[in-house]
């Protein structure tokens, strides 16, 4: 189920009655929507709906079952420059012994094996990336003594520092606190309107997102919505899409959606 027309073919993402699945299950249908030059974009539903799997879609490292995908007019293939992919969290060993300019730095390195050469340019682009996650201070020191939310910001720079024009961010905000996760969120909505860069950010809870994200991508139960918060965390959508009722309640300024498991 697709709120919102779909257009030409040229957005960073465009899919059109696509299904794609794991295993033998089909775990979407029907897919419709587009994201367009500097949107954000954030991706909800319950564990098993999709959301790492179209992230894996558009990376080209699947292919869909049915249905039209296109990423910036073409098909989705891997290794694709444009786009710029931050995985699911990973905990790191505290001897972990990169330091944090380095781990930026793979970023430039793509497909090849090993750090990239030093020189002033890669150094100038990991330095101004580095200012512009707010990480200059800890460039020097080592990732496995780095915060979560450090670590989040070393993860954010490496994926923009090739300049994608396409991030797709996969649950960036977990094992982060409240204050943290609410940094990085305002961080990715900065510098997705100032490098007018489309974002995709899949979670489990919208409530930190609502003031920031141009629309929710909302997946569940083999089909999906797409639009402004306000029109896709309703009561009326959600039932539709779980086909299952579903409650949606409003309090000190959150929502919570009640009858389904997220």
């Amino acid at each position: 189920m697709s709120l919102e027309p779909v257009s030409q073919r040229t957005q960073p993402v465009f899919l059109r009655n696509v299904r794609f699945g794991f295993g033998g299950r089909v775990i979407q249908d029907e897919m419709t929507f587009t994201i367009e030059d500097g949107e954000f974009v954030a991706v909800l539903g319950p564990n098993g709906a999709g959301k790492t799997t179209l992230l894996k879609l558009l990376l080209g490292l699947i292919r869909c079952e049915a249905g039209e995908v296109m990423v910036f007019g073409r098909k989705p293939r891997r290794g694709n420059s444009g786009i710029g992919y931050a995985p699911q969290f990973r905990t790191l060993d505290a001897n972990f012994a990169v330091r944090a300019r380095d781990l930026v730095g793979f970023g430039l390195d793509g497909h090849r094996f090993g750090p990239g050469f030093p020189s002033r340019k890669r150094r100038k682009l990991i330095d101004e990336v580095l200012e512009e996650v707010h990480a200059t201070e800890y460039a020097e020191a080592s990732v496995g003594e780095l915060s979560g939310g450090e670590r989040q910001r070393l993860s954010l720079a490496q994926v923009l520092i090739a300049n994608p024009g396409l991030v797709l961010l996969d649950e960036p905000l977990t094992n982060l606190d409240i204050a943290g996760a609410q940094e990085i969120i305002t961080l990715v909505s900065r510098l997705c309107a100032s490098r007018k860069v489309a974002v995709m950010l899949v979670t489990h809870d919208i409530n930190p997102l609502l003031p920031h994200v141009d629309r929710v991508l909302y997946l569940a139960n083999g089909r999906c919505a797409i639009g402004p918060p306000q029109t896709v965390i309703t009561r009326e959508t959600l039932s539709v899409l779980y086909n299952h009722p579903v409650e949606v309640v409003e309090a000190m300024g959150k929502k919570f959606v009640l009858g389904v498991e997220t």
